[in-house]
C-alpha cells in the first residue's frame, strides 16, 4: 500500500510482510544456522586430527637418533618428512579458516573461491602424502629384507610408526575434503529451502 495525501492506495508491486520495520528476509533460520555450525564444527575435527597426525609423523621420523642409519641417508624418508610438514602447515591453516568460520559465520575468502581451494589443495596433497608414505613403506621393508632392521631398533620402529600416521593424515584429510565438498552442497540447499517465495 502507498499513501498520497492521506489515502491509502494499493502498491503496484506486492512487498513481503515484515512485522518489524527493522526486519528483513533471511536465508538461514536459526535452526539452519546451528546446522551448518555443527558441520564445520565436525569439519574442525578432522582438520585437527590431519594436522596431529601429519605432525607427529614429522616429529616420529625427525626424531631418530641413531647415527646409522639415519632417515636423512634415504631419499624416501625425506620426502615423508616433507609432505607431512606441509600438511602439517596446511592442515593448522585450515583449523583457523574453520574456527573463522565457525565464529563469525563467514569465509576467510570468497565462499566460492574458499570451496575450490579447499578441495583442490586437499586433493593435492592427500595424493602427495599417499605418495610419500607408500615411498616410505616400501623402504622400511627394503631395509628388513637387507637385516638393517632388527627387532630393536629404534630408527625403525620409529619410521615405521611415521609412515603409519603418515597415513592416517591421509585419511583424515581426505575426510576433511569430502565433508568440504559436501558442506558447500548443504548451504546451497539451505538457502534455496529458506528463501521466501513472492
Amino acid at each position: 500500500m502507498t499513501r498520497n495525501c492521506g489515502v491509502e492506495s494499493p502498491s503496484p508491486r506486492p512487498r513481503i510482510h515484515q512485522t518489524h520495520p527493522h526486519d528483513t528476509p533471511h536465508f538461514h533460520s536459526t535452526l539452519s544456522e546451528r546446522k551448518l555450525r555443527r558441520f564445520n564444527t565436525l569439519i574442525f575435527v578432522f582438520r585437527l586430527a590431519a594436522f596431529s597426525s601429519a605432525l607427529s609423523a614429522a616429529v616420529f621420523m625427525l626424531a631418530t637418533k641413531s647415527a646409522s642409519p639415519h632417515w636423512n641417508d634415504f631419499g624416501a624418508f625425506r620426502f615423508v618428512v616433507a609432505a607431512n610438514a606441509i600438511v602439517a602447515l596446511y592442515s593448522l591453516f585450515e583449523m583457523i579458516a574453520s574456527a573463522w568460520e565457525i565464529s563469525r559465520g563467514s569465509t576467510i575468502f570468497p565462499e566460492f573461491c574458499q570451496v575450490w581451494f579447499d578441495f583442490s589443495h586437499d586433493q593435492v596433497f592427500a595424493y602427495m602424502l599417499l605418495s610419500a608414505d607408500a615411498a616410505g613403506t616400501e623402504m622400511a621393508r627394503q631395509l628388513r629384507r637387507v637385516a638393517t632392521c632388527t627387532a630393536n631398533n629404534a630408527f625403525c620402529i620409529q619410521s615405521d610408526i611415521a609412515v603409519g600416521l603418515g597415513f592416517a593424515a591421509f585419511l583424515f584429510l581426505m575426510i576433511s575434503s569430502l565433508l568440504s565438498g559436501f558442506r558447500r552442497y548443504l548451504a546451497t540447499a539451505i538457502e534455496e529451502k529458506e528463501l521466501p517465495s513472492f
